[in-house]
């Protein structure tokens, strides 16, 4: 389904309305979710998430990776998801512009290396003062192979204040968030949805 939203882009803050699209399917062992996605055609800007049919809580889904065979266990990350990989230090929070995405732990790993390797070659530029930045995130990057490999074990963490994210494998755990621990989470985009009767009103 597509509609039009006659609500002001968030970026650019274009009258012309945004496409929202609005897509459902079933995950294998997440059930059935709804794929959200809202355009703006005059800046380009997009947001997607997933929305489980069911009520979620907030929760924390863990998963220990130690061999190459959990490269393609599916990964469900929401907008308003923290991604951590604990032993390697890295954390991707939740900005403004934040999307959601299914792909899988390898997936998950590149996308961690890719930011790692635009930060290195940034660094590069800066010449020998940035040497040592340079070198830290060529660990990264080294370790990140290491890992697909099954050569080095590492914990994928997903940390969710909505409760929209999961890691589909029969090893991956899951407990619920504190009060404690939601506040010092970043939430993410909250865009707010209306109809044409709401703005009329």
């Amino acid at each position: 389904m597509e509609s039009t939203l006659e609500y002001p882009c968030p970026i650019c803050n274009s009258e012309q309305g945004l496409t929202l699209s609005v897509h459902t399917s079933e995950i294998a062992y997440f059930g059935e979710h709804t794929e959200m996605t809202l355009v703006c055609h005059q800046c380009g800007w997009r947001n997607t998430d997933f929305i489980p049919s069911e009520g979620k809580k907030p929760s924390a889904w863990s998963l220990i990776i130690d061999k190459p065979e959990l490269m393609t266990t599916r990964v469900v990350r929401s907008s308003s998801c923290t991604v951590k990989i604990v032993e390697l230090g890295l954390e991707v929070e939740p900005g403004d512009n934040a999307t959601g995405y299914i792909s899988n732990v390898e997936g998950v790993l590149n996308r961690f290396a890719d930011a790692i390797a635009m930060i290195q070659r940034s660094a590069i530029l800066d010449g020998e003062e940035a040497l040592e930045k340079v070198e830290s995130c060529q660990d990264l990057i080294d370790r990140i192979a290491r890992i697909k490999e099954g050569r080095e074990s590492v914990e994928l963490l997903l940390l969710d204040p909505n409760g929209h994210s999961q890691i589909l494998h029969k090893s991956a755990t899951s407990t619920e968030l504190s009060e404690e621990e939601i506040e010092t989470l970043a939430i993410g985009p909250q865009i707010p949805i209306f109809d044409s009767e709401d703005l009329a009103t």
